[in-house]
């Protein structure tokens, strides 16, 4: 059995707001303004996350305004550098992330790793889904894996993350899983999930090994087939998308996303955003949010999260060594 749980551990932080006297009511502003920085591209799982926590966190009143910028390059690495190298002047500026900043570091593809950012909080999951076009042969894990024994060279798997990234990782898991040879899959890499999405549309590729959220509004437009989700039950955003452990492949993967500041945020700064996020559970907006993308609730602020990512850290070395990536 394959299992790879992220340490999930429901925690709201009781976190005082700065400057304030009393409780902070739901629709009170605890930040002014807020600017996002985007890892990858537009589409992608980072991007998703980024806008839709803000949208929640602007309509539900907690913070004035919300700005975003996406900054492709370097499997991330370019716009964690950017962070660290302006971190002066970058003090209103948040950074989303998630798992692939443990796995790029400890791969080698950039240099620095979440030790070299103050972290602020994880924020929510998203189970990893294998997707085909609509149009596709292809209708379950069945006919994927079919299609693999008869043609592997020709039944390439695509992802919006480098070779070795979390996309591929996701993908290679679950053939590991289905008692195939995890290294042997033909993983063609894209920038983000956006361009990877629109690779499988257009035939590039058979299968693309993605977010749940990033699939959900397309496969609920017909667009695109959801043939297995690394959860342990079915996902209420996409019910009639089966588990992989429906399907006789016994894994299961969460992946945790959040959200990280620059190096020597002032703990003034750093306080009133942990205090935001975590009053943003409680709004309706950020209900809606959630629920529109299938997103799990996973609340890590401050030492937790730090000591979140120590526990995953170690995880995904142990996995990456038996799967031979590192």
């Amino acid at each position: 059995m394959t299992t790879f749980k992220l340490g999930r551990r429901a925690l709201i932080a009781a976190v005082a707001a700065v400057g304030l006297t009393g409780p902070a009511l739901a629709d009170e502003q605890v930040v002014d303004s807020i600017h996002f920085l985007i890892p990858g591209g537009a589409g992608g799982g980072w991007d998703g996350t980024a806008r839709g926590t803000g949208e929640a966190l602007t309509n539900a009143g907690l913070v004035g305004t919300a700005s975003y910028e996406n900054m492709s390059g370097g499997g991330g690495g370019k716009a964690i550098g950017f962070l660290i190298e302006n971190a002066d002047s970058n003090h209103g500026t948040l950074m989303v992330n998630s798992t692939p900043i443990v796995i790029r570091s400890l791969t080698g593809v950039f240099p620095h790793n979440f030790r070299d950012l103050t972290l602020v909080s994880g924020t929510i999951g998203d189970y990893a889904a294998i997707v085909v076009g609509k149009d596709s042969p292809i209708n379950s894990m069945a006919d994927l894996l079919a299609a693999y024994d008869t043609d592997p060279s020709s039944t390439a798997i695509g992802g919006g993350s480098v070779p070795g990234g979390m996309d591929h990782l996701v993908a290679a898991m679950v053939m590991e899983a289905a008692g195939k040879d995890a290294l042997g899959v033909k993983y063609i890499p894209y920038d983000a999930g956006g361009k990877a999405m629109a690779a499988l549309l257009s035939g590039e590729i058979a299968a693309l090994s993605t977010g749940f959220s990033e699939a959900v509004d397309l496969a609920n437009a017909g667009e695109v087939k959801i043939i297995g989700v690394t959860s342990e039950e079915r996902v209420g955003a996409a019910p009639d998308a089966m588990t992989m452990k429906e399907q006789g492949i016994d894994t299961t993967f969460v992946n945790w996303r959040g959200f990280f500041g620059a190096p020597g945020l002032p703990e003034d700064k750093l306080v009133a955003y942990q205090d935001a996020i975590t009053k943003m559970y409680d709004t309706p907006e950020w209900e809606d949010v959630r629920a529109r993308n299938g997103w799990v609730n996973i609340h890590n602020s401050g030492d937790d999260f730090e000591t979140f990512l120590e526990q995953q850290e170690q995880q995904i070395s142990d996995l990456m060594k038996k799967l031979g990536f590192l």
